[in-house]
């Protein structure tokens, strides 16, 4: 059923574009926008243009960010020594709310995916790499917290096999996070024993 209105149907299809959002959830969505006094409407759209005006990628981690580098990466209180690999920035948030892991992170923008046409040089798998080179950068550990789906462990043992010739130890996130959940849907409790049970990965065999 579609409304009267063009400018309701255009904000449904608006809606129901966004993530999980389906048309009876945009219609929900629409319905509320229209309630709302008009001053607060601009505001969620004055919201909405300055993210997409000046939310940028950290030029360190790829963490998204209103400077050139953000919070955790020009922080003296974290532990420099340590990477967190993980898929998306939403990913870091919800590490950040267990209060377990101290160290840095860097976001890869995405998993290899041959099905969907993103390959290695379509991350920021580069930029990881040369965090660790020269071998005194200082970095010892690399913890691939990718989500334990088939994407996910295909990207983790790629990682692996790159960092192999580096001094770093490489380890995952423990095994309490079922497979195929992402974790951004994974709750604190859960991650906070994933990160403190993190396991060592065998580095591939040289040939």
């Amino acid at each position: 059923m579609q409304f009267a209105s063009e400018s309701v149907e255009n904000l449904i299809e608006q809606f129901a574009k966004l993530p999980t959002i389906g048309r009876k959830s945009a219609q929900r969505l629409t319905a509320h926008v229209l309630k709302m006094p008009k001053a607060e409407v601009s505001r969620l759209a004055n919201a909405l243009l300055e993210a997409k005006e000046r939310v940028r990628p950290c030029k360190i981690c790829r963490n998204v960010t209103d400077s050139e580098i953000c919070i955790i990466c020009s922080s003296s209180k974290r532990e420099t020594h340590v990477i967190c690999v993980v898929q998306d920035p939403e990913d870091i948030v919800a590490l950040e709310r267990t209060s377990e892991y101290r160290g840095l992170y860097h976001v890869l923008g995405g998993v290899i995916s041959p099905l969907d046409g993103v390959g290695p040089d379509d991350l920021h798998i580069r930029a990881l790499i040369s965090r660790v080179t020269p071998t005194d950068s200082g970095v010892t550990e690399i913890i691939l917290a990718l989500s334990p789906t088939v994407e996910g462990d295909t990207t983790a043992y790629y990682l692996a096999q790159l960092l192999e010739p580096f001094p770093v130890k490489i380890t995952r996130l423990a095994r309490g996070i079922p497979v195929g959940l992402t974790l951004t849907y994974a709750d604190e409790a859960t991650l906070s024993r994933a990160i403190a049970g993190r396991n060592e990965m065998s580095k591939p065999a040289s040939n």
